[in-house]
């Protein structure tokens, strides 16, 4: 496997209470901070309802990200297709593929809400099958073939073709997985990559193990290839410079956002509400890496083992939250950058052994020293301004006398 990739991905999940307009420029504002720090990725949603996701549009979100960003690659996280006619969703990805400099990733998904769904009078039950219909099309329109026609229960193409193609020649297409296989059969049969939001969860973690091989069946079957480095993992963070600081500082906007969004809003199957805030940053911080809260070091641990537990993954992609306040949310992502994205690929090492080198081979250095030393020895007016020095030295008091040995071994 090449380095790993790190990202972003907004939701967003925003608590009630909050001004809506400025919280979308906060969450532009995050897409810049990310872009500086030299993050790979950064990802946003698709939802109508519940009151903490405010995102409506991904893709306009994403335009007005690229206008603020130079390097970060821009993922839909994700198009609900089955809400979409997928002409008209082809060509805003099209347009936006071209308005950030050919920087879109295209992530699909059938629609996380079932409150979304029941809104546009859509049956659950065909939802995946619609997203699978449209990632087909979509392939189609995108990559500029003849026209064509396609009659569909819920949409129709007469003599389709864009105008105007991708900037990219091979867009980047990734497909959601929670816990079922069907994200990752999906993937297979269309030859994506995958985005695995279902690793956030105890439920989740568990079918980590299994769940890329349901790609790879899925893939032989349809004649594809998938590759790992294009398998994105979602993970949950607050990184601070100690355990108790980041504990401090996340737990009570984590203990509402779990009891006040996940049970009493989605009342997601299984979750428990939190007994305190306190318990929330205890239990919240499942065995494998569900949540981690504490120190550069944690994080690094936990990314290491979800590698191991995964058999690998190209990029790994922060979940982002409200639950520590602005400043210090902004901190934990800088930390990230700065301590854990160079550990987690080795970037250091050079360093190290550099470091380590020098400590160990000290004689090589000394003969340097003594090299210089020689030649002062060669020249009597550098002798006798040698002399004056040690002369001068041995009136001062200890501690301010400078050392001449060490100036001669350092080729001063």
């Amino acid at each position: 496997m090449s380095r790993v990739k790190f990202g972003g991905f907004v939701a967003p999940h925003h608590p009630i209470g909050e001004n809506p307009t400025l919280q979308l420029q906060r969450d532009l504002e995050l897409a810049a901070h990310l872009d500086r720090l030299g993050f790979d990725e950064f990802w946003c949603g698709e939802h109508h309802s519940t009151g903490w996701e405010v995102i409506a549009s991904p893709e306009l979100f994403l335009a007005a990200a690229a206008e603020r960003t130079h390097t970060i690659k821009l993922g839909t996280g994700v198009v609900s297709l089955p809400y979409h006619h997928p002409f008209n969703v082809a060509q805003r990805l099209v347009q936006l593929d071209h308005q950030s400099r050919g920087r879109l990733i295209f992530g699909s998904g059938p629609g996380a809400l079932p409150s979304d769904a029941y809104t546009l009078g859509i049956d659950p039950m065909v939802q995946r099958d619609r997203q699978d219909e449209a990632i087909g099309v979509i392939r189609r329109l995108l990559r500029g073939e003849d026209r064509f026609s396609h009659d569909s229960e819920w949409f129709q193409l007469k003599d389709a073709r864009l105008q105007l193609l991708p900037l990219q020649e091979d867009m980047p297409f990734a497909v959601a997985s929670m816990v079922s296989p069907s994200g990752m059969t999906l993937a297979g049969k269309h030859g994506t990559g995958v985005l695995s939001i279902g690793s956030m969860s105890s439920a989740g973690l568990q079918a980590l193990p299994t769940q890329w091989s349901f790609a790879e069946e899925s893939a032989q079957k349809h004649g594809n290839v998938v590759n790992r480095s294009d398998w994105r993992v979602v993970m949950s963070w607050h990184i601070a410079e100690t355990r108790e600081q980041a504990k401090a500082e996340a737990k009570h906007g984590l203990y509402r956002w779990h009891n006040e969004y996940t049970v009493g809003t989605l009342m997601r199957p299984g979750a428990e509400p939190y007994a305190s805030p306190d318990a929330a940053v205890d239990e919240a911080q499942l065995e494998g890496g569900g949540a981690i809260i504490g120190t550069p070091d944690d994080l690094i641990e936990a990314i290491r083992g979800m590698l191991s537990l995964t058999g690998g993954f190209g990029t790994v992609i922060g979940f982002a939250h409200d639950w520590a306040n602005r400043e210090a949310t902004l901190r934990s992502w800088d930390m990230v950058a700065r301590y854990v994205i160079p550990e987690v690929n080795n970037m250091l090492q050079g360093y190290r052994e550099s470091q380590r080198y020098v400590i160990e081979n000290r004689e090589v250095f000394e003969r340097a020293g003594e090299a210089v030393m020689a030649k002062i020895r060669e020249n009597k007016r550098a002798v006798a301004a040698m002399a004056e020095a040690a002369d001068a030295a041995s009136a001062m008091p200890a501690h301010h006398a400078p050392d001449l040995d060490e100036q001669a071994q350092s080729g001063g």
